[in-house]
């Protein structure tokens, strides 16, 4: 029966993650996303909402990330193709925990069983924040997000007048051979 000394430290623990409590000095969750509010503190209807707005926002998200991937398929492009595919099957498995936590939350609601609507509220709340981070890797895996431009930009180059002329990338052809060598056997 050691277990029951550690039953309330892994409570904790999970209440900790599922609160979002961030390390010391850190702002936000991962990777920038903001840290998940407490369940407690969510009425039911607007644990509800949120959590169906949530559901949709997951499915958004999953049919961009498919049209990623027809993108990346067209391209012929193996490397972006795999990256993609991997985010896509995460965002599946929890767009798939999401589904069942939200049914699972309206009927710990309709049952007013607020102990298990907060967890379920949770698992949402946590599965559309990792789908928002699985979205951002997809975009980096197509490569948009680093090389994502304003339309109305304009560069302009100034060339340094010290330079020597001509295209480095074309350098002259060597001088035609004047001089022929001499025999290589002596007896020619």
């Amino acid at each position: 029966m050691r277990f029951i000394g550690l039953l309330p430290v892994l409570l904790a623990a999970g209440l900790a993650v599922a609160q979002g409590v961030n390390p010391p000095g850190k702002a936000g969750g991962a990777k920038g996303l903001p840290a998940l509010e407490k369940a407690s503190g969510v009425k039911d209807p607007d644990k509800l909402e949120r959590s169906a707005r949530a559901v949709a926002d997951m499915r958004t998200v999953l049919r961009e990330v498919l049209e990623k991937l027809e993108e990346a398929r067209r391209t012929k492009d193996v490397v972006k193709l795999n990256c993609v595919n991997e985010k896509l099957t995460q965002i599946k498995g929890l767009l798939r925990i999401s589904e069942t936590a939200d049914v699972a939350l309206q009927e710990a609601v309709t049952r007013q069983d607020s102990t298990a609507s907060e967890h379920e509220y949770t698992k949402v709340m946590i599965a559309n924040q990792k789908v928002a981070q699985l979205r951002s890797e997809t975009e980096e895996c197509i490569g948009q997000l680093a090389f994502r431009t304003d339309e109305n930009l304009s560069v302009e180059v100034e060339e340094p007048r010290d330079l020597p002329g001509g295209d480095p990338t074309r350098p002259p052809s060597p001088p035609d051979i004047i001089v022929r060598p001499p025999p290589a056997s002596p007896t020619l």
